[in-house]
């Protein structure tokens, strides 16, 4: 017997930093001194008392299914999240639980793409939003932006791209892999443009929400611009700002129509997220943002710690960012010094040579950059951009 795989699976890649990371994983765990720069999590652990009304879930024997969409206690926690938050006014009945905010992502991709159609995906994007629109049987139609203007879509730019096929675009701020934050002028300009266009579902992935810097954070395009509410998926977890990616928890809302396409898919899929999960994001958000603050305030001084060590080695430039844990530097000259054919070359010299894992810029479909996260300890960055300062260094 021949064994064989989809056309659908063959189209897709694995997931860069999720493969990264457990190569360094498992050359640490074999004794190797590695530092890993490539996975997208947090490094504080969850707040105590989200832990603790976890264990009291438990210990009550709140370990049984819950309603599909979730929990309703939680729902309407999420429903006073984002009209608290957000300026957004959602019924707990359009609000939906589940495992993870990768999983809403892809479940409104398979609600609103047919084969023929297609999806804007903004360069440098997130690894799965390609693939997933793939797994839809669409084609993604890739939107490149600029360093020197912080990786934003332009309006301009955006509405050369729709056709009467685009049915869905993703918006994602504060973004990864960029750091970067869009403005409220900024998102009302590019709402301008698809309000031309009633065809176009946008996914707002705001899962970094509160890990940003500045005047302006908690923007959400569907408040900004109120006709685009009714087709707006608005996708938010407790994965980055909680530091709870452990937990396998995200949550959405919409409207009506096409959460209710979303619930179908999830109970052929999951059912229900983890009722442990469940009861402890309902005291997370109902509680004080205390942590939460703390926490963004911790990745601001070291994105300018580790925006310091990047631009101090020769070959590599950053500019500087305003939200999340990432850094996108660009390694072009970088490439050149070490006789690397691209940035993916580069990452595995780098990782060979000084024990330091990136995820190549590629993975992001932004070739000649890498991504390095400085979620981890200053020391430990310090450390890494040393190692790499003296990689760049032996080229001369």
């Amino acid at each position: 017997m021949t064994n064989t795989v989809s056309k659908r699976v063959r189209s897709i890649q694995a997931s860069a930093t999720v493969e990264i990371n457990a190569l360094a994983l498992s050359r640490k765990a074999v004794g190797e001194d590695v530092i890993s720069l490539a996975a997208g999590e947090p490094d504080f652990d969850t707040p105590a008392h989200i832990c603790e009304a976890g264990i009291a879930a438990i210990r009550a024997g709140k370990t049984h299914y819950t309603q599909l969409a979730g929990i309703p206690e939680l729902r309407e926690a999420i429903a006073e999240k984002f009209r608290r938050e957000n300026s957004l006014e959602f019924d707990p009945a359009d609000v939906v639980v589940a495992n993870g905010g990768k999983q809403l992502i892809y479940n409104a991709a398979l609600a609103v793409l047919d084969p023929g159609d297609n999806a804007i995906v903004v360069a440098p994007f997130w690894v799965s939003y390609l693939d997933i629109v793939k797994l839809a049987d669409a084609e993604p139609r890739v939107v490149a932006t600029r360093s020197d203007k912080q990786f934003k879509l332009r309006p301009a730019d955006l509405a050369a791209a729709i056709d009467e096929r685009t049915r869905l675009i993703y918006l994602n701020s504060p973004g990864n892999p960029c750091g970067n934050v869009y403005s409220r002028t900024e998102l009302n300009a590019l709402g301008e443009v698809l309000e031309a266009h009633p065809q176009v579902t946008i996914v707002s992935d705001e899962i970094y929400e509160h890990l940003c810097w500045g005047e302006e954070s908690s923007l959400s395009i569907a408040a900004i611009r109120p006709a685009l509410a009714d087709r707006t998926l608005v996708v938010n977890g407790m994965s980055k700002c909680y530091a709870m990616t452990g937990w396998r928890l995200g949550y959405a809302g919409g409207p009506s129509w096409l959460m209710r396409e979303i619930r179908k898919l999830q109970g052929q899929q999951t059912t229900n997220a983890s009722s442990i999960a469940q009861y402890a994001a309902v005291t997370a958000l109902n509680g004080s943002l205390d942590a939460v603050k703390a926490m963004a305030d911790t990745y601001q001084r070291r994105s300018v710690v580790a925006l310091e060590a990047v631009n101090a080695i020769d070959g590599m430039r950053c500019e500087p960012v305003a939200g999340a844990f990432y850094l996108m530097v660009d390694s072009h000259r970088l490439i050149e010094k070490a006789g690397s054919v691209d940035d993916i070359a580069l990452c595995k010299a780098i990782l060979e040579s000084t024990g330091v894992a990136c995820v190549p810029g590629t993975a992001f479909g932004a070739p000649g950059f890498i991504r390095l996260s400085y979620a981890c300890e200053d020391a430990v960055f310090r450390d890494a951009m040393a190692r790499i300062g003296e990689f760049s260094a032996s080229f001369s």
